[in-house]
């Protein structure tokens, strides 16, 4: 089996990074995200809409308003004005107003399209942004088709995106895992729940790769996109603004996406939201979460969550957030696999005895652009007897992935195509689920994976690290018997031990050739 790469085509998408981040000069790659994704968002709808001005402009019948805005409502295509359409745009790139020109037609966009109201960036005009390489930037964008329907269909636009977040994520380091979670574990996780319908949710959606991901594999098993709403939160604003634009630029409709500034602990926008399935990867062992202001709440079942990590409050966010059949897939540290601090223990104790533990995958090290902390995929289910797969109740899935992907640079690895359809069959195949249209099978493999009891999990003091459970893996069999085995290594080291006599005694004639001999003083 090969190992495949899995990160975005490194075709154009490259090129076109480094060409974009040379005229980044010294900004801020937190600073400059905003400067180039807004503008690639731009042009992306203004081809569009040009697109169907054309349409519209040389109808036969002349019946078609080219500067008619429902024209374009109708077709799900959003309304530029003339101020804001990219030919009129790179035609002043080379002005000294530049900045004010852009800031104006996101202005004019947002005015005439209320979904994007708050959402684009106005912020071109500013002192700090050199007008030349703004000029310059605009050029280099417009040197690629986006928006038309050929760009539309191979994902131009959304390759492009993906990359270019993945980029500065890896550039703001630490923080860019605030916004970007890598697109391998985001198909890990979307492969292994199938979001295929009903609600999904993500309280902590940074740029909205859960949903997007989900968005694809919808496409891939020819499902609607309109047989699942996507519901979202987010209490970083500027995060926020990127994901709205990364979901509009898909055509998902982002309505419930919210941001409000507490969070979802302090101000849970979606209170009363049942969700079908959920994915989310939160932040690690957050000290920051304003815990004590909320030490009594509905939402801790299982526990009350210690204030110096929220790791445990997500959890019971997510898990008050399932519906009845409700499926969650989620990103933690693995220290929430083992840790019996501040109540830790009691509260994963109970949320084991109370059946919700599905399956848990110990992940490999270096996945992540902001930490690198060691990483594992919890998957709760709230009914494991007949929620359309075998009755699970009484037991859980371990996966041991630590051997698996591949470096792609000196400091970051992801999971290939391989990797991930390997840990995804093998649950699927567990919880009962045809894989490949096929039943397949499923049987324990040491050292990668283990169907566990809920009694040996109690032996194990409701720890769920994997390691604990799937053992060493099975090493190659020796059949060769000692007694030959031991004479055929004797044999072989007496002949080194010869051969390197007669090295010595070679050594020993070269030096005494010279004037030197061993064991004497020069």
């Amino acid at each position: 089996m090969t190992n495949s790469s899995n990160g975005a085509t490194l075709g154009f998408e490259e090129k076109l990074w480094k060409a974009a981040d040379k005229l980044r000069n010294n900004m801020d790659a937190a600073e400059y995200k905003h400067v180039v994704l807004g503008l690639i968002f731009l042009k992306y709808i203004s081809d569009a809409f040009t697109e169907v001005y054309e349409e519209l402009k040389n109808d036969p019948e002349k019946l078609s308003d080219p500067e008619d805005v429902d024209e374009y409502r109708a077709r799900n295509v959003f309304w530029v004005p003339l101020e804001a359409r990219w030919d009129s745009l790179q035609k002043k790139a080379k002005q000294p107003t530049i900045g004010i020109i852009v800031d104006d037609a996101m202005d004019a966009i947002e005015r005439d399209n209320s979904s994007l109201k708050g959402v684009l960036p106005k912020n071109y005009a500013r002192e700090g942004l050199d007008k030349q390489r703004l000029g310059e930037l605009i050029d280099l964008v417009g040197t690629i088709a986006l928006g038309d329907r050929e760009s539309r269909s191979k994902d131009i636009l959304g390759r492009v995106y993906e990359y270019f977040l993945g980029q500065f994520a890896d550039a703001e380091g630490k923080k860019g895992g605030q916004f970007y979670t890598p697109r391998s574990i985001v198909q890990q996780l979307v492969a292994m729940i199938e979001p295929f319908k009903g609600r999904v949710f993500d309280p902590c959606c940074g740029s909205g790769g859960m949903f997007v991901q989900s968005e694809k594999f919808v496409k891939a098993h020819q499902g609607r996109l309109d047989n699942i709403s996507i519901y979202g939160q987010e209490s970083n604003q500027t995060t926020w603004r990127l994901c709205k634009m990364n979901l509009a630029i898909r055509g998902i409709d982002s309505k419930f996406v919210i941001w409000n500034n507490e969070g979802s602990f302090q101000n849970d926008a979606h209170r009363d939201l049942k969700a079908d399935f959920l994915l989310a990867n939160p932040p690690f062992n957050d000290s920051d979460w304003k815990g004590e202001l909320i030490r009594e709440d509905v939402r801790w079942k299982y526990g009350v969550p210690p204030v110096g990590n929220a790791n445990f409050a997500w959890v019971q966010h997510f898990i008050y957030h399932l519906g009845p059949r409700g499926v969650a897939g989620f990103v933690l540290a693995n220290g929430s696999m083992s840790s019996n601090t501040s109540n830790e223990g009691e509260i994963r104790k109970n949320i084991v005895e109370a059946d919700l533990v599905d399956c848990m995958v110990a992940l490999p090290s270096q996945l992540f652009y902001n930490t690198m902390i060691p990483a594992c995929l919890w998957f709760i289910a709230r009914d494991k007897q007949n929620n359309r797969f075998r009755d699970r109740r009484g037991e859980a899935l371990f996966i041991d992935a630590r051997k698996l992907g591949v470096m792609v640079d000196r400091r970051h690895r992801e999971l290939t195509l391989e990797d991930i359809k390997k840990i995804a069959d093998t649950y699927h195949a567990w919880r009962g689920e045809p894989v490949n249209g096929q039943k397949m099978a499923y049987a324990d493999v040491a050292g990668f994976c283990k169907a566990a009891k809920l009694e040996e999990i109690r032996k194990q003091g409701h720890i769920l690290t994997p390691g604990r459970y799937v053992g060493a893996e099975e090493e190659a069999s020796d059949d060769e018997e000692f007694e030959g085995k031991m004479k055929r290594l004797t044999a072989e080291l007496a002949e080194q031990m010869r051969e390197g006599k007669k090295l010595d005694e070679e050594i020993s004639k070269n030096l005494e050739s010279i004037g030197y001999e061993l064991g004497t003083e020069v």
